[in-house]
């Protein structure tokens, strides 16, 4: 069975004055049907690109994306508008990504209206059960955005982005605007949904606890490239890129009688202009060599498990 979303060797780079800046550069991954991949890795790392990118909100540099089995690269008018209905993405901030004249009502069924499906009566009738589906109150159906605290707009996005019954969604940090509490309730309602509507997720995050909890497997991004994946619960069991580590060991633990053994990253960012081949965690790597300089690419080094380190072997022993 073909894999509900297939990227290969995507890229996506940007001009800017002092050169090109490679926001996405060969990027392979892909993700079965009904479940969650989730992206990872610090600020700037090109995580909400690739998203935008795959969704087709910003063209691919080059590369290829299949849904469903099909190439849908470069797609174009009616032939996008209609991926769009099947392939949907929630923004991290729900403030901005909400517009502060619309009603929840108004914001709602404005695709519902735009897709040119329903009456005006079943678009009453959709904005409705997808209020009740989301847990957003009949009551607020007028309210502005302003007129509710984050959780509750975060909800009516996601109702936003479910109406024409998508099967793909990109969930761009949809919970680190939110409290603790809240992040928790937002977490569930997305599970539940996709349990109830088998949808396929992408979920880009930078919280190693969140992405524990939602994903079926996890792809760690650096400086624009995936140097490790595999299987949730084998990851969180089994690491072995040194940036893994390191990102691994600053989850905080409750366990005061655990000492952590933090990873302190040292050396400079190397820049995402122009970047010369090799490993672009190089720089801050502690086991880095002269080899590391050499392009790097993804290698399976146990079942299900890739990994984009060229002494990959030498870190973990265990491996031999």
């Amino acid at each position: 069975m073909a894999p509900m979303i297939e990227v290969r060797d995507l890229k996506k780079y940007f001009k800017s004055p002092r050169g090109t800046v490679h926001a996405v550069d060969d990027v392979t991954l892909h993700i079965d049907k009904g479940t969650t991949m989730g992206i990872v890795g610090e600020s700037g790392c090109g995580k909400s690109t690739l998203g935008r990118t795959i969704i087709q909100m910003i063209q691919p540099t080059e590369g290829k994306i299949f849904f469903d089995g099909k190439d849908v690269t470069g797609l174009k008018g009616r032939e996008l508008r209609e991926f769009h209905s099947r392939a949907q993405f929630i923004f991290q901030d729900p403030y901005s990504s909400l517009n502060p004249r619309y009603t929840v009502e108004q914001t709602i069924s404005e695709p519902l209206i735009n897709s040119g499906r329903y009456s005006r009566r079943d678009i009453d009738k959709k904005t409705t059960e997808l209020m009740d589906m989301v847990g957003v109150a009949q009551r607020l159906r007028l309210s502005y955005p302003h007129e509710m605290d984050g959780g509750r707009r975060q909800r009516v996005v996601i109702a936003r982005a479910l109406a024409l019954d998508p099967e793909f969604v990109v969930c761009d940090e949809p919970v680190s605007a939110l409290d603790v509490s809240i992040q928790a309730q937002v977490l569930n309602l997305l599970q539940d949904l996709q349990k109830d509507k088998n949808l396929t997720y992408m979920f880009i995050t930078h919280d190693m606890s969140v992405v524990r909890h939602i994903s079926n497997d996890i792809s760690v991004m650096y400086l624009g490239q995936l140097v490790e994946t595999s299987p949730s619960k084998e990851l969180f069991r089994k690491h072995y890129h040194p940036y893994t580590k390191a990102l691994l060991s600053a989850i905080p633990s409750t366990d005061i009688h655990h000492k952590m053994n933090r990873i302190l990253l040292k050396g400079e960012i190397t820049s995402p202009i122009n970047p010369k081949p090799g490993c672009r965690f190089a720089a801050r790597c502690d086991y880095a060599t002269e080899k590391c300089h050499e392009p790097q690419k993804l290698e399976e080094v146990a079942p299900n498990h890739f990994v984009s380190c060229c002494r990959v072997h030498e870190i973990n022993p265990e491996l031999n």
